[in-house]
């Protein structure tokens, strides 16, 4: 037997005592090699990105209005929630004030709710009448006329999963006095205001 290898000590037998001795699986432990490493990266970048995809195209989005048809309530150019996963626990009702995908140039408009399945909107002197009740508005200024053309009569009759939306600016806006009622289908959730 060789003299030098009985003499050398053994790292662990020899540590004094309050100290820790570090094994070679320890050291094996705590350094992750580098390709485990961009792997992990990898991973948290697409839970990150599926996660950021699925809120906002299922639960809340961002949404910029564009133009004037729902002002004063909503400004141009101004940033709004979009809560799209209201509808799962509920259906749009009046008041609501929606996004919805334009039947006239599909592109996306924001509305507000007047009525919904099976109800009768009558336009008539000024005025919007819902199953022959004067609509009640407080989110328009006293000064603005419900119905700004007295001199147009038209009626619309909501059919099932159909909507009757219009622009707050009754003056700016192309809504269901255009297009007519509009299905579930197009409504893709409530602003958050």
């Amino acid at each position: 037997m060789d003299a030098r290898t009985l003499d050398k000590p053994d790292p662990v037998a020899t540590a004094p005592i309050g100290t820790t001795a570090t094994s070679q699986r320890e050291t094996d432990r705590r350094s992750v090699p580098l390709s485990r490493q961009i792997i992990q990266c990898v991973v948290v970048a697409l839970l990150s990105f599926a996660s950021y995809f699925c809120i906002s195209h299922f639960l809340f989005q961002s949404v910029q209005v564009v133009g004037a048809s729902m002002s004063p309530t909503l400004h141009h150019s101004g940033f709004y929630i979009l809560n799209r996963c209201i509808y799962w626990v509920r259906d749009p009702r009046p008041g609501d004030v929606v996004v919805l995908r334009d039947p006239v140039d599909q592109s996306y408009s924001v509305k507000r709710i007047i009525a919904g399945n099976g109800d009768t909107v009558r336009l008539f002197a000024g005025r919007v009448y819902v199953n022959g009740r004067e609509l009640y508005e407080p989110y328009l200024p006293s000064t603005v006329a419900t119905y700004p053309h007295a001199h147009n009569h038209d009626t619309f009759r909501c059919g099932p999963g159909e909507y009757f939306v219009m622009g707050d600016n009754r003056m700016d806006s192309t809504d269901s006095r255009v297009y007519g009622p509009v299905h579930r289908s197009r409504i893709l959730g409530t602003v958050l205001r």
